[in-house]
């Protein structure tokens, strides 16, 4: 079926009969008929434009979503990147504290053993130079006994034997001036 359009209605004529409408009636009717179609055409028309128009918004707003939403995932990647590199970064970070904390115990570690070395070697030295004059004294000593008894008198004796008594240090200088015989 084909729609009646307001030009077909005013190009439409009638075959006349003889007892047929009024034509002023008839004519007066169609026209009210075409300007009821002219009107709503018009207005079919404004709201396909509003609907097309609402269409394209829809379609500008779909799309502005759109971009929101992959803006809001690239946002959120790129917050996740960065809170990934932050943690990666602190990991880094602890591990070359770590590794400095440990050199640094490990030179103070080795500078301790260092001197609890260097210690042993002094207690060591000490010892052994105690053990040296503690030697050199005792020779020095029996040197000075065997002296005594060949010397005249025991006037020798007595004095050789006061410093010893006394527990007063000896004048080691004084070993060369022993004869002995």
């Amino acid at each position: 079926m084909q729609r009646i359009t307001p030009v077909d209605i005013q190009h439409k004529t009638f075959k006349k009969a003889l007892q047929g409408y009024d034509r002023a009636e008839v004519d007066q009717f169609l026209d009210e008929v075409i300007e009821t179609l002219e009107d709503d055409a018009q207005h079919r028309a404004a709201l396909e434009a509003e609907i097309a128009d609402l269409k394209e918004r829809i379609s500008h707003f779909k799309a502005m979503e759109e971009s929101l939403q992959n803006t809001l995932l690239l946002a959120q990647r790129t917050a996740d990147e960065v809170k990934a590199s932050a943690h990666k970064e602190a990991d880094l970070i602890k591990e070359q504290a770590r590794i400095a904390a440990e050199r640094e115990i490990s030179t103070f570690t080795d500078a301790a053993a260092d001197a609890r070395r260097e210690h042993q070697r002094a207690n060591e030295a000490a010892e052994k130079a105690r053990g040296e004059l503690r030697g050199l004294l005792m020779t020095h000593l029996a040197l000075l006994e065997r002296a005594v008894p060949q010397t005249n008198g025991g006037q020798a004796s007595a004095e050789a034997a006061q410093p010893a008594a006394a527990d007063e240090p000896t004048d080691l200088s004084d070993t060369n001036r022993i004869t002995v015989y």
